[in-house]
């Protein structure tokens, strides 16, 4: 607990988060205020690319930064390395039953790994829909129900999505997930080949139905390109910005909602993002950043400071609040059903440098075609030496 004692001396603290509003813009907030009412206190947030969050050594961040917004992948390393503190041995067990409760999907169990908990979910993502309604009237066409259906909408220049390496590596494991071959369900495998290879030739099918530049687009630019232009009316699958829903944040509003029907197994089931707060085991001023977090992580923080300065909170409470709605065109209700449904990526330590790998390959997949048994053979391979480290 932070006392009067505590603040009367100077304590200044560093944060790192992903450079975007959603990512720095609640953090600096939520800093501030508590600075408002902890004198002596600055916790001063800066910010990496999005590519440096999915992809940046926890080890080097932890050694420079006293509080850190981390992808939840990490917490493999964090559990074995202990760069990061065990929260669960610094908050009560009532604070952190409170936080599982009110996780959205898997959010808040996804930083917990090694019998610790390593982060507060205080971010919550994973790929979901988007359309510009004016240009899908424009065009009369409609939101696509089916994956036959999206394909169509492709086929007449209408469709982006983001399909880096990362994010094509997301859209291979939801695809997995709708052929009933989920990723790395099964012991020592990544996915059984016969159905990773239809999921990669079902990927590269719609990838050469829309402009080559989305391998080159993340979800930030392709938020930016369906907002911004007047051509691109639906984004069938990225993860949500609810930025993009409110009033004067781009120069077009979208809508936001759920995924297509992808075969026999319903909507498609995407992999679960967002962010989670972490402090580093290294923090000198440990009393401090813990009331910190759980400030930043409370319901009534979430639901009002941090949603209102452009976050996506963590929050169950906040993604039912009628507020927060209210001012992104309902994107949190529309989306929280395939946000409880979203497939949770592994966390052992060594799937960091896998996931990157494997990016590449099914980026690389995308690009030149090939024999996509083979692509997933690679894949596996890289599977077992990250294993082996």
């Amino acid at each position: 607990m932070v006392t009067p004692e505590t603040t009367k001396r100077s304590v200044c603290l560093r944060g790192i988060t992903w450079n975007h509003s959603r990512g720095h813009l609640p953090m600096v907030a939520t800093a501030q205020r508590f600075g408002e009412t902890h004198p002596g206190v600055e916790i001063v947030w800066e910010k990496r690319s999005l590519q440096e969050f999915a992809d940046y050594p926890i080890p080097q961040l932890a050694e420079r930064y006293d509080l850190l917004v981390i992808d939840h992948p990490f917490v493999g390393y964090a559990a074995r390395h202990r760069v990061l503190l065990p929260l669960d041995e610094h908050l009560s067990r009532d604070f952190l039953e409170e936080q599982n409760e009110n996780s959205v999907g898997l959010s808040f169990q996804s930083y917990a790994s090694g019998g610790h908990q390593w982060a507060l979910a205080i971010d919550a993502a994973a790929p979901v829909s988007s359309w510009r309604p004016d240009l899908l009237e424009r065009a009369k066409a409609s939101v696509p129900g089916s994956w036959d259906e999206l394909l169509d909408l492709a086929s007449f220049g209408l469709v982006a999505f983001p399909a880096i390496p990362i994010d094509a590596l997301m859209h291979f494991y939801m695809l997995c997930c709708a052929l009933n071959c989920e990723p790395f369900s099964r012991e020592g495998s990544v996915v059984e080949f016969e159905g990773g290879a239809q999921a990669l030739h079902m990927l590269r099918d719609l990838v050469q139905r829309c402009s080559l530049e989305i391998r080159n687009l993340n979800p930030i630019a392709t938020y930016e390109a369906l907002t911004a232009g007047d051509t691109i009316a639906y984004c069938p699958f990225a993860f949500g910005y609810s930025n993009y829903a409110r009033k004067g944040y781009g120069k077009h509003r979208l809508q936001f909602g759920d995924l297509c029907l992808i075969g026999k197994a319903g909507p498609g089931r995407s992999t679960l993002g967002g962010a989670g707060l972490a402090i580093s085991v290294a923090c000198k001023h440990r009393d401090v950043v813990l009331e910190y977090a759980k400030f930043v992580a409370s319901s009534e923080c979430q639901r009002t400071l941090y949603v209102h300065s452009g976050g996506q909170p963590g929050h169950r409470s906040a993604w039912q609040d009628q507020e927060p709605n209210c001012v992104t065109q309902n994107y949190f209700r529309d989306t929280l059903p395939l946000l409880d449904r979203a497939y949770l990526r592994p966390t052992y330590d060594g799937y960091v440098p896998f996931q990157y790998k494997a990016a590449l390959l099914v980026h690389a997949f995308l690009r030149e075609g090939g024999d996509p048994e083979a692509t997933v053979r690679d894949i596996q391979i890289l599977y077992e030496r990250s294993h082996s480290r």
